[in-house]
């Protein structure tokens, strides 16, 4: 299905994770992956990943409804709305910045997690040692799979 607004993520990354919508981090990536996804050009990039599904969680919207709205070509501003309206955790201004600052600084924990962090570090930008969260290293990624000298 090609929607217009879709990008193509297999000549450019998703928005960061950094950008947010509504305060909401994480969201625009997620909305970008999941356009992408509908048109089939999304590359190597997975909509309602992990990543997602904490935003998901948090607000209480099912993966496949968002994508719905997403499939009828809706803009950002719309698809904020409709989730301010349908999700079933209501969060205030404050609430969601915390959350938003929480996920923008989560860093692997478990040795399981920092084993997969290192491996994609080490692929992406292997002489970087400043890059500790799950942000930095999304960034990182995208900047060196799109042809960035990290």
């Amino acid at each position: 299905m090609a929607l217009k607004n879709a990008p193509d993520l297999t000549n450019q990354p998703p928005r960061s994770t950094r950008v947010r919508l509504g305060g909401y981090a994480t969201l625009p990536r997620m909305l970008d992956k999941g356009r992408a996804t509908i048109a089939g050009t999304n590359g190597e990039y997975h909509y309602n990943c992990p990543l997602d599904q904490r935003f998901l969680a948090y607000t209480g919207i099912s993966a496949d409804a968002l994508k719905k709205q997403l499939a009828t070509g809706k803009g950002d501003g719309e698809i904020l709305a409709w989730i301010e309206k349908n999700a079933k955790h209501k969060r205030n201004a404050v609430e969601i910045k915390a959350w938003s600052d929480y996920v923008e600084n989560r860093a692997p924990l478990d040795n399981e997690s920092r084993a997969y962090f290192s491996e994609i570090l080490s692929k992406a930008a292997p002489k970087r040692e400043d890059v500790g969260t799950w942000f930095e290293l999304l960034d990182v990624d995208d900047y060196a799979t799109f042809g960035g000298k990290p």
